[in-house]
């Protein structure tokens, strides 16, 4: 009888210790959410039309996160040499894929330097792309991207790939994703930059981004998420020549956590932004090791703690 009441006394003292221990997590530190990346390109968005327009969604990225508006495009400034190199961190001659049409190639030709895709598929990340012209193929080289929308033929309008893009966040929630919408770079091709008509087509890529940023929201994302806004070009006229200032010089603008807010990069007179830079600011982001090889170099002065980037290397 002693013995069975001995017994029972240290059960119950024992209990209360047994049972938060049970209760207790493995590790009294919570888990850091896995850092995430989104790249948003406005085809043919010129950064001093991205001002005059009435763009809340765009300002509002700016006025919280590190931007410069004198980010520059590869010199042959057209739509998928630029995007490839921003999407692969090197030049064009290095990653040779320089044309600009939906050739009838007999088989597909992919580019010659790892994409972004590439690289975060190693590195454990999921991907997607969604873009407004069906050349965009040429970066989705097979079991690199996991979800994609392109348009069946040529292009398609803005609407039709936020709505292929929004889905795929609320179904997949993507952890790097790059988003290209086309419609600015129509209109400038068919009315002209700085046009009336390319003013309306700004203002409503701005309420496609803010759709798109809302997604992100909704899926209880836009926290952990690092979102990169920028272009291919700009133009003047009807056209984007090479190496006219009027189509090379581009938006950059990056907001996340950790990110500096409302700083103005141009503050740092050696800093150049080179679209290669998105390349190789995201890998940073994502803690993917830099190839040696390419051009894109991280930018740095967008972190609270500068030195913090250059330690992760």
């Amino acid at each position: 009888m002693l013995r069975s009441l001995a017994a029972l006394i240290v059960l119950l003292l024992l209990s209360p210790f047994t049972l938060a221990q049970a209760t207790q997590p493995a590790s009294t530190q919570a888990a850091t959410p896995k850092p995430r990346v989104m790249i948003i390109s406005v085809d043919g968005l010129r950064p001093d039309l991205m001002l005059r327009c009435t763009t809340p969604n765009m300002r509002a990225l700016f006025e919280n996160g590190a931007y410069s508006f004198w980010a520059r495009t590869v010199p042959h400034s057209i739509t998928l040499p630029s995007h490839v190199s921003m999407l692969t961190g090197v030049v064009p001659r290095k990653h040779k894929i320089e044309w600009n049409d939906d050739l009838p190639l007999s088989k597909p030709v992919y580019p010659a330097f790892p994409t972004l895709f590439n690289v975060a598929k190693k590195a454990g990340y999921t991907t997607a792309l969604v873009a407004g012209k069906m050349k965009f193929g040429a970066m989705c080289e097979p079991g690199t991207v996991d979800w994609q929308s392109l348009p069946a033929k040529y292009e398609c309008e803005d609407d039709e790939v936020v709505a292929a893009a929004t889905q795929m966040i609320r179904n997949h929630r993507p952890e790097v994703m790059a988003i290209h919408l086309p419609t600015v770079d129509s209109v400038g091709h068919a009315k002209g930059w700085g046009t009336e008509e390319q003013v309306v087509a700004i203002e409503q890529a701005d309420g496609h981004v803010g759709a798109i940023l809302k997604s992100l929201g909704d899926a209880n994302l836009r926290g952990q998420t690092f979102i990169i806004l920028t272009a291919d070009h700009g133009g003047a006229g009807k056209t984007h020549l090479a190496d006219d200032p009027r189509a090379r010089y581009i938006p950059w603008i990056i907001t996340g956590p950790g990110i500096r807010k409302g700083i103005d990069l141009t503050f740092y007179p050696q800093l150049v932004i080179n679209t290669e830079d998105t390349f190789a600011t995201a890998c940073k982001l994502l803690h993917i090791p830099l190839d040696p090889r390419i051009d894109g170099k991280p930018v740095v002065p967008i972190f609270d703690a500068p030195g913090e980037l250059l330690r992760a290397e």
